[in-house]
């Protein structure tokens, strides 16, 4: 039994990263029983093939860098996942807010294009939800938007505040 269950790790994990809990999951599955699984995923982490921790880092910088994904949304992520609370809390910490402004921005620069020519209340509508959608807070993700528009010259002067929007 315990064969098995070195199997099943083994090949999730050669086809992506997973974390304890969803080997923990996927073990439950296919009918290992806890004790034999506690003693492979045991094992399997003494000898560093599972590593919540480096796990939460790798996945948020790649989520992170990848898909433009802010603290709040990634911390969403690693929970669904099984990630603990505390390794969730360190691994969204290391994301400075300078970093995700910034990451933020980029965003909105490339989106906005795509919105030109829409009516100036809609438009800063659009590009604040997408960073919502990637769980930016509101006040950042009005703050950015307002910033790129006025750059690209529009007038921002009779746009609603952030809580018109909503």
């Amino acid at each position: 039994m315990e064969g098995r269950a070195r199997e099943v790790c083994l090949r999730l994990l050669g086809a992506a990263p997973r974390t304890r809990a969803q080997l923990e999951d996927a073990l439950r599955r296919k009918g290992i029983p806890d004790e034999v699984a506690e003693r492979v995923l045991g094992r399997f982490s003494d000898v560093g093939l599972i590593d919540d921790e480096a796990f939460a880092q790798a996945w948020v910088r790649s989520r992170h860098t990848g898909r433009g994904l802010a603290r709040r949304a990634l911390a969403g992520e690693l929970r669904r996942r099984g990630v603990a609370e505390e390794t969730v809390r360190d691994a969204v910490e290391g994301l400075d807010a300078d970093e995700e402004e910034r990451t933020a921005r980029r965003l909105i620069e490339r989106k906005a294009a795509s919105t030109r020519g829409v009516e100036p209340v809609k438009r800063m509508r659009r590009l604040v939800g997408v960073l919502a959608r990637k769980g930016y807070p509101p006040g950042l993700a009005y703050r950015v938007v307002r910033e790129v528009l006025e750059a690209e010259g529009d007038d921002v002067e009779g746009l609603p505040d952030v809580v018109d929007l909503e």
